[in-house]
């Protein structure tokens, strides 16, 4: 066992160098290969694959063979950091084109979040963001009017946390589900998608630094352009009960 778990692991940091090196998108050698060169059984080369596919640096296509995965952006699950933020932080460049903005009726669940009053109105802003030029993801915020009026102009352009920002509300806290869902039409379209594309769907709502709702949005990532990640902490009193 100690020997087989020594050459899967010789074969995964072959694997890792190549997926370095390898323009995304590459082939790797396959199991037969990989046996072949090792001398190892299926079963081994199949284990050191695996591990890759786990830490998401190559992908299986089922009956073409294993590839470089295309990059992910890290997001950490209901993270107030804007998709702005997130961006330069990966020294990349972010933009957005305006899909929708107006004033709307918000929906009952959009009305809880952002704690309006019966029958007030809200306001959308409906955007495709990019990074470096590569449409990531159709973001579609709603926040009160209030909230709104007081952006002006700056609604459109840039980073609408940094505009909160500059109204004196900072977007501090962010609570969030995640599902996968594929992509309507008109998604697929403007995310560059084929017929059957996957997103991954983040509803949050964002509080300022009173705890006072800014604004419920729905982001649709490309699914293979993200990876989530969540943060958890083990409940004391559970752990020693």
């Amino acid at each position: 066992m100690t020997r087989n778990r020594a050459r899967y692991e010789e074969i995964a940091a072959h694997l890792r160098a190549l997926a370095r090196e390898l323009p995304v998108g590459s082939r790797l050698p396959s199991e037969a290969e990989l046996c072949e060169r090792f001398g190892v059984s299926r079963m081994t080369a199949r284990q050191a694959v695996q591990q890759l596919v786990a830490d998401r640096l190559v992908e299986r296509r089922r009956g073409a063979g294993t590839f470089v995965a295309p990059d992910r952006v890290p997001r950490l699950l209901g993270s107030p950091l804007s998709f702005s933020a997130s961006m330069r932080r990966r020294g990349l460049t972010a933009s957005s084109r305006l899909i929708d903005r107006g004033r709307i009726g918000p929906t009952p669940s959009e009305t809880s979040a952002l704690r309006l009053a019966p029958g007030a109105g809200a306001y959308v802003l409906e955007r495709l963001r990019l990074a470096d030029g590569t449409p990531m993801a159709i973001e579609r915020v709603v926040m009160p009017l209030e909230v709104a009026e007081l952006l002006g102009d700056e609604i459109e352009t840039g980073s609408l946390h940094d505009a909160f920002e500059r109204i004196g509300h900072t977007p501090s806290r962010a609570v969030a589900h995640v599902t996968a869902q594929r992509a309507p039409a008109e998604h697929r379209r403007l995310l560059g998608l084929g017929a059957n594309g996957i997103v991954l769907v983040e509803e949050r709502v964002i509080s300022d630094q009173h705890d006072r709702p800014l604004e419920a949005t729905r982001s649709s990532y490309v699914a293979d352009r993200y990876a989530f990640e969540a943060v958890l902490y083990g409940d004391t009193e559970e752990a020693h009960r």
